[in-house]
């Protein structure tokens, strides 16, 4: 689904509808259709967000466990 406000038109299914002529039903519907959207967009960039962060404390955790092994290594 594809959203044009300059012609205040969706396309849905590859047919165009006017939202002028939605009846308020179709129009909620919509607006939750945008909102959730908005939200899954968002929620993929939290993700990101959070999925480099994960990685860099693994990469924290591996090096300091990594410098711990090697000063014990050497002095035995």
């Amino acid at each position: 689904m594809s959203k044009t406000k300059k012609e205040n038109t969706i396309t849905l299914n590859d047919k165009e509808y006017k939202i002028d002529n939605m009846d308020a039903n179709e129009k909620t519907y919509l607006a939750h259709i945008t909102d959730l959207n908005r939200k899954i967009e968002s929620s993929k960039f939290n993700l990101q967000q959070l999925e480099v962060g994960m990685n860099h404390f693994i990469n924290l955790l591996n090096k300091s466990l990594n410098k711990e092994k090697d000063s014990a290594d050497r002095s035995q």
